[in-house]
């Protein structure tokens, strides 16, 4: 009797050692990785940004590029306060990776030239938001605050509402348009308002507005303001945007005596020139 009793004590050991050993897996197993146990209910992850890095602002722009948009760079006859020029000045930031910026300004004999180059790389704390939305979501805000006018009717548009001197379609032709009637002159050309633009308003390809073929996104703004002087400072600003970076520029330019603003179309020309070099270097 005491040799039965002590088996069945040995079998119920066995089997709480055996039970421990398998069912105590769910312990040590799955509780450190945090992608184990249900996955269904553990919402995506958004997926992060495309750039982890950005390119050193102060060395965007080549010594060409400079030379071109800062032309008081070539007049200086001093080769220390040259490369100082060339060099720029590096905005503080405490994280390169994130933001990174760069100051250049140089008087001319005709004027003073500034250009400010600015990367962001836009990062979401939201696990349910991508690092690409987030930079889509800061872009608008910027092209927001800009306050863009609206685009210009198209060509077809405006055929819609203009008269049509047959009187085929639109409005009907004035009886008097060809016998220089009191809608017209002696010649019979009518008299009515000119449709060519004044001298002083700004062509709708020169307007504030959206870009095409720059980064994901873009828009140019240009606004002139004077300052204590009379003559008058342009500032023409490009902001484009490539997946999850955003980059700016700002170029202004005040004439030393002049008291008509700078050429809008020539400081357009190479402050869009200067942003297809950087994003190319991005896409590169």
């Amino acid at each position: 009797m005491q040799r039965k009793a002590y088996v069945s004590g040995a079998a119920v050991l066995l089997a709480a050692v055996l039970a421990g050993c398998t069912g105590g897996s769910g312990v040590g197993g799955s509780a450190p990785d945090s992608k184990g146990g249900d996955t269904g209910t553990t919402a995506p992850v958004a997926q992060p940004g495309k750039y982890r890095t950005l390119p050193e602002a102060c060395g965007a722009a080549d010594h060409d590029t400079l030379d071109e948009l800062l032309p008081g760079i070539q007049e200086t006859a001093d080769e220390t306060l040259q490369e100082k020029a060339y060099a720029g000045e590096a905005t503080l930031t405490y994280d390169t990776d994130r933001r990174d910026g760069c100051d250049w300004k140089v008087a001319s004999a005709a004027g003073t030239d500034h250009l400010f180059v600015d990367f962001e790389r836009v990062v979401s704390y939201d696990n349910t938001v991508s690092d690409e939305s987030k930079a889509e979501e800061l872009y608008a805000s910027k092209q927001t605050a800009a306050d863009l006018p609206a685009p210009a009717a198209s060509a077809s548009e405006s055929a819609d509402t203009t008269p049509s001197p047959s009187g085929g379609s639109g409005a009907p032709a004035d009886d008097n348009a060809d016998t220089g009637g009191k809608n017209g002159d002696a010649s019979g050309t009518p008299s009515g308002p000119s449709t060519t633009a004044s001298p002083s308003q700004t062509p709708a390809d020169l307007q504030p507005r959206v870009l095409d073929d720059l980064g994901d996104e873009a828009f140019l703004d240009d606004k002139v303001n004077t300052g204590s002087s009379t003559a008058q400072q342009r500032t023409v600003t490009v902001v484009f945007r490539t997946s999850n970076v955003i980059v700016t520029i700002e170029y202004a330019e005040q004439p030393t005596a002049s008291a008509s603003a700078p050429d809008s179309k020539e400081m357009q020309d190479k402050a869009q020139k200067l942003a297809a070099k950087l994003a190319s270097r991005l896409n590169g």
